[in-house]
This record gives structure tokens, C-alpha cells and sequence, in this order.
């Protein structure tokens, strides 16, 4: 049998970042060849991920990438065991480059396709060997929920802590030098704000008949008369519209001009939004 060397060891537990006993341990397994030491390590933690794949992962990451410029926007949730990890550099670094490796090679209909491919960040593995790596210096248990690509272009935001991010699909001056910062801040509002619909139009017309009810019977609860009735139900529903239609709502970084406003001056329009909150 090959002599492990301390040396070995050490060199081998930089490469994976995992306990020096278990890096022995593989090395002894594999006559001192680093590589296949490398190559056992990973089957062992998939077996392992395997046994513990039943865990509750309910802590994670949202991860965008838009760039109008390039046409396309992404947003995937990979999600893990405890919030540590989440807010972990590497379990960021993983989300991020998931989100750009969607974004930038040739698309994915299911999680399972899209970590077959090859990294962005390291082409050298696919993204799901670099997860399988992360779990065996983690220990915990990752799962791609779900992922989302718009071949258009798109400005993207997601909350520092990851548990909230939206993507909105623009069209327009798109190549212009503002676009990606509006399409970004757009993004951004859709965040803080929630809407509902994009358009007065896209929402559900019985949600408005709803509205509408509630509040012809509160103006009439309130003593008015019928024929002005009418009027102020427009009214209120304007109130009621710049509550929940994003074109319609006072842009949150200035609530002087609506969303619609801000748009329209960067030369954008709004053609689709993902509001994602971690599940």
C-alpha cells in the first residue's frame, strides 16, 4: 500500500475543502492517487445526500441575471437546510452561477437539465458536481426548486438575504446606456410593492367586479346619491388600481411619477413580470 503523507493529505483536503480524516481516508482507499481520491470523495457524498434526501429544506436563495443588453433574464431558488448556509459566500456563489449559466448557455426545461451543464463560473464541472462538492464541505442537503428563463430583454433584482427577487421583461430602447438601471430599479419596485398585474387590463375582471361592489356599497352606506354614485366609484377604483397594478402604482424611489412614468421616460415598457418569494 502506497504511503499517505501528511503532505498528501493536506493537498488534498485544499482541493475539496473537506475534514483532513476523511481525505485519508479516501486516499488510503485509492493507493495515494489524488485524482481517484478526488472521484471517491464525490461518490460518497452523493450516496450520502441519497440518505438525507428526505430532510426539510426550508431556508435558500433566489438568484437573478438580466442584462437587456443581451437579451435574456433568469431567476431560479435553490434551497437548503438552515439559514447559515444560505447566506453562506458559497451557497451565494452556487445560486449566482446557476442564474448565469441559465441565463447564458443554451437554456434548460427542467432542474435536472440545466445541472448537467457545464459552469459558467468553472467550466471545468458541471453545476451539479459543484453542488455535490458544496455538500460534502456542508453537509447539508441542496435542492433546485425552480428555475425561469426570458429570451427577451429583462432587468433583475433580488433581496440581499435572497428570499425575495423579481424579473421583468422590457422592451423598447433596451440598448440604451439607461435601460439596464431602469429595467434593474423596475424590477426592484416590483419587489417592494407586490402588484398584482402589470396592466389594469390583466386583472382578473372579478376581483374588479368585487372592488366595485365593495364599494358602491360603501358610498351608499355613507348617504350619497345615486346619481354621483358612478363617479366616485371611478375614483376610488384609481385609488384601488394604484394599490395593486404595477403600471399604476407610485414608483417606490419617487412617488411623484408612477411606474408607468418612469418607464416611459427610459424610452421601456413593461411586457412581463416574476415576482418570486423563496417557497
Amino acid at each position: 500500500m502506497a504511503e499517505i503523507t501528511a503532505a498528501a493529505v493536506m493537498a488534498l483536503r485544499d482541493k475539496t475543502g473537506l475534514p483532513m480524516m476523511e481525505c485519508k481516508k479516501a486516499l488510503l482507499e485509492c493507493g495515494g492517487n489524488t485524482d481517484e481520491a478526488v472521484e471517491w470523495l464525490r461518490k460518497q457524498g452523493i450516496k450520502t445526500q441519497a440518505m438525507r434526501a428526505d430532510r426539510e429544506m426550508s431556508m435558500g436563495r433566489l438568484a437573478v441575471y438580466a442584462d437587456p443588453a443581451k437579451g435574456v433574464g433568469t431567476i431560479i431558488e435553490l434551497k437548503c437546510e438552515s439559514a447559515p448556509v444560505a447566506g453562506s459566500p458559497d451557497f451565494k456563489d452556487l445560486a449566482n452561477d446557476i442564474a448565469k449559466t441559465l441565463a447564458l448557455g443554451p437554456g434548460a426545461k427542467t432542474p435536472a437539465d440545466l445541472l448537467a451543464q457545464k459552469s459558467q463560473a468553472h467550466p471545468d464541472k458541471t453545476l451539479g458536481e459543484l453542488k455535490d462538492d458544496l455538500f460534502n464541505r456542508m453537509r447539508e442537503v441542496f435542492d433546485l426548486a425552480r428555475i425561469c428563463r426570458i429570451d427577451a430583454p429583462c432587468g433583475g433584482y433580488a433581496h440581499h438575504d435572497g428570499s425575495k427577487a423579481a424579473l421583468v421583461e422590457v422592451a423598447g430602447k433596451t440598448t440604451a446606456p439607461e435601460a439596464a438601471t431602469t429595467a434593474k430599479e423596475i424590477a426592484m419596485h416590483v419587489v417592494a410593492l407586490a402588484p398584482q398585474a402589470i396592466t389594469k387590463e390583466d386583472l382578473d375582471p372579478a376581483v374588479v367586479a368585487k372592488e366595485r361592489e365593495i364599494l358602491t356599497e360603501a358610498a351608499r352606506s355613507e348617504g350619497k346619491p345615486e346619481n354621483i354614485i358612478a363617479k366616485m366609484i371611478e375614483g376610488r377604483l384609481r385609488n384601488f388600481f394604484s394599490q395593486c397594478v404595477l403600471l399604476e402604482q407610485p414608483f417606490v424611489k419617487d412617488d411623484k411619477q408612477t411606474v408607468s412614468q418612469f418607464a416611459k421616460a427610459a424610452g421601456l415598457e413593461v411586457k412581463r413580470m416574476e415576482n418570486w418569494k423563496l417557497s
